[in-house]
């Protein structure tokens, strides 16, 4: 692991360096940068704001903003960024562990953040290091953006909870589960070929494909159908009281799946 620096930032120089590392990183079109002012002054009344340094070079920062839920105090995450070159060095986890520190500092016991549901990195962040769980979809949450991460497609989102107070131990599968959507990879892409959206299982499993990113690049059009197809099946399943509390991720197979318990 490579030896990096962390910090809280509070100098109008670094929150620049955070506004070209969000362009960086989200790439060129990418229009919801947080700008300066807004990190200025969200940090002076309670927002965290962690970089992470390789040398002088800023690789990653993780960025949340004082809420409120149900009347509570909280942290909202909004954005965590970490360079390509770093992203399989743990830098994620490292930066959201140290924002787990400050909030608990505050007093506090709840952070949340969206998250896309396709992207089997984060999901697997999430569940199997964080212990999140979710029990809210939020449709097109950011409106349609141009980041090439994007692609153009739906910003529907998780909304992650996170007790940090909480030493939560994921869910996993137990081999009994019913699987409830059915993926065709015969040719080509995968492809979600049918669903069941009123199974009676107390447990369920979602499956995804692997290499989302590249399939809003290359096959823009799958990637809908699987947006929309994964939209059907979480939300019927969280109206009726599942919630999604683990993830299981096979690189060689190509595919996650999301535990829903009810």
């Amino acid at each position: 692991m490579r030896d990096l620096t962390f910090r809280d930032l509070t100098t109008l120089t670094e929150f620049a360096q955070v506004v070209e590392l969000e362009r960086e990183i989200w790439g060129t079109g990418y229009d919801d940068v947080v700008p300066l002012s807004i990190l200025s002054i969200s940090t002076f009344r309670g927002g965290v704001l962690i970089g992470a340094f390789d040398g002088a070079r800023m690789v990653g920062f993780v960025y949340s903003l004082p809420g409120l839920k149900h009347g509570r105090p909280m942290q909202w995450s909004h954005m965590l960024g970490v360079v390509d070159e770093f992203r399989n060095d743990g830098l994620g986890l490292r930066l959201k562990m140290l924002q787990r520190e400050r909030a608990l500092a505050m007093g506090l016991d709840l952070v949340e953040w969206t998250f896309d549901p396709m992207q089997t990195l984060n999901a697997y962040l999430n569940f199997t290091k964080l212990g999140v769980i979710v029990d809210e979809y939020e449709v097109n949450v950011y409106g349609k953006s141009m980041s090439p991460l994007h692609g153009g497609n739906p910003t529907d989102r998780f909304v992650a909870q996170w007790r940090i107070r909480e030493n939560t131990i994921p869910a996993v599968p137990t081999g009994k589960e019913m699987v409830v959507n059915w993926i065709d990879r015969s040719s080509g892409w995968p492809r979600c070929t049918g669903a069941v959206l009123d199974a009676q299982s107390r447990a369920v499993l979602v499956e995804i494909p692997t290499g989302f990113t590249e399939m809003l690049a290359k096959a823009p059009d799958l990637a809908l159908e699987w947006r929309l197809e994964t939209r059907r099946l979480f939300t019927s399943y969280f109206n009726r009281g599942y919630k999604a509390t683990g993830f299981t991720f096979d690189r060689s197979a190509g595919k996650g799946a999301y535990l829903l318990l009810s």
